[in-house]
């Protein structure tokens, strides 16, 4: 078995069960991408069994911390059975979910979403690449499903050093597919759509939404990079008169509108723009237009700490305007999926638009992913989702 050994004080983390291990912490050792490596500290002691990765500044993801345990299709098989068991102890109202979250799950740089009678995996780090098949295969027995589709077409693939792979891994079929959420219904392609298909993390926040504007009978709703209108038929479901939807991808707005025709909702009650967000939001400012309900659901702008500053700059820019069109009295939902922005310094920056959009509010709820994408007490990077619900006071 092949060894790394850490510079010294660099085992702290491990030894909190932290499964990363950067290139910046090794002293000596090395492997082949994706090889199962010994991993000790400075002074020989046994800290965890990694799988390597020499082109990635995550250089070993830890797999166990148990010196008896042997990393083998064994222990995968039973990893995989053990997420998919645990999804069945969470309250996940739809038949799309995620069934593997990576190192939440003990299995790190492995995703995987179930969509109906389908898999979709994305093997994002060197260790889930090297062991693919018998990961493929040990999801389908877990699930008793004959169908996976792989999606590693991120750029989280090219920092392991990793091409691009995309295309169904284990039998075929159609790769359109609608879900059932919360008593509505939502289309969506597994081969071209964002992450697997889909933002499954959304789930519960769209439900969230569609009750509120039920309960406080918002009738104007603004759907901010709406993509293929998950808050928008939420809105429609809750009551709302009209829901105007902006998003710069003409095709996703296509799938928008099917959406809506999906779940029988007329066609009169929705707008949706082809546009930039920002230039659309400072276009109703002078317009004199407000809206009883909005929501900013922006994409990743800082996947790293190293990008807050000039993405923190952009959140508080899209707040601003956002809550400058907020009616006395109404609701943003607002969210940041960025890793490299804490949920702290969403708050501060969300506080500061407010501030500046000379707006007063109530934060009434914090929110985050749904709980089959969770977070675990040694693995807080699982948390990327985070979100607020603001009240502007009447």
């Amino acid at each position: 078995m092949k060894m790394i050994r850490l510079k010294e004080g660099k085992e702290r983390s491990l030894l909190r069960r932290h499964p990363w291990i950067f290139e910046s912490a090794i002293a000596r050792g090395g492997a082949d991408a994706g090889e199962t490596v010994r991993v000790e500290s400075h002074g020989g002691q046994f800290l965890a069994w990694a799988a390597f990765s020499p082109a990635s500044k995550i250089r070993a993801r830890a797999w166990s911390f148990d010196e008896t345990q042997r990393i083998d299709a064994a222990f995968l098989i039973a990893r995989c059975e053990a997420s998919v068991r645990a999804r069945a102890r969470f309250d996940i109202q739809s038949d799309g979910m995620r069934l593997v979250h990576g190192e939440s799950d003990g299995l790190p740089g492995l995703i995987v979403d179930r969509y109906g009678d389908t898999l979709v995996a994305q093997f994002l780090s060197a260790g889930a690449e090297r062991w693919k098949a018998v990961l493929a295969d040990a999801l389908l027995q877990a699930t008793g499903l004959e169908r996976l589709y792989e999606r590693s077409d991120t750029n989280a693939r090219s920092l392991e050093g990793l091409p691009s792979a995309a295309g169904w891994l284990r039998g075929e079929g159609p790769t359109e597919h609608s879900i059932q959420e919360h008593g509505w219904r939502l289309g969506l392609d597994i081969a071209t759509g964002h992450k697997t298909g889909f933002y499954l993390d959304q789930r519960d926040s769209r439900k969230k939404f569609a009750d509120s504007v039920r309960r406080l009978g918002s009738q104007r709703v603004l759907n901010c990079y709406c993509y293929t209108g998950g808050f928008t038929v939420a809105a429609l479901a809750g009551g709302a008169g009209h829901v105007t939807s902006i998003d710069s991808s003409a095709p996703a707005l296509e799938r928008a509108r099917a959406n809506l025709a999906l779940n029988g909702f007329d066609a009169g009650r929705a707008q949706f723009l082809d546009a930039d967000v920002n230039a659309s939001l400072r276009r109703f400012i002078e317009e004199g237009r407000t809206f009883d309900a909005i929501v900013l659901d922006p994409p990743k702008l800082a996947p790293t700490a190293a990008h807050a500053e000039r993405a923190a700059r952009a959140y508080k820019d899209i707040n601003r305007l956002g809550l400058k069109l907020l009616a006395p009295g109404g609701v943003l939902f607002t969210y940041s999926c960025s890793g490299g922005i804490s949920a702290d310094l969403f708050h501060k920056i969300v506080a500061s638009a407010g501030a500046d959009a000379g707006v007063d509010g109530y934060i009434t709820e914090r929110l985050g992913g749904a709980p089959d994408h969770p977070m675990t007490l040694e693995f807080p990077e699982g948390e990327y989702l985070k979100g607020l619900v603001v009240m502007r006071k009447a």
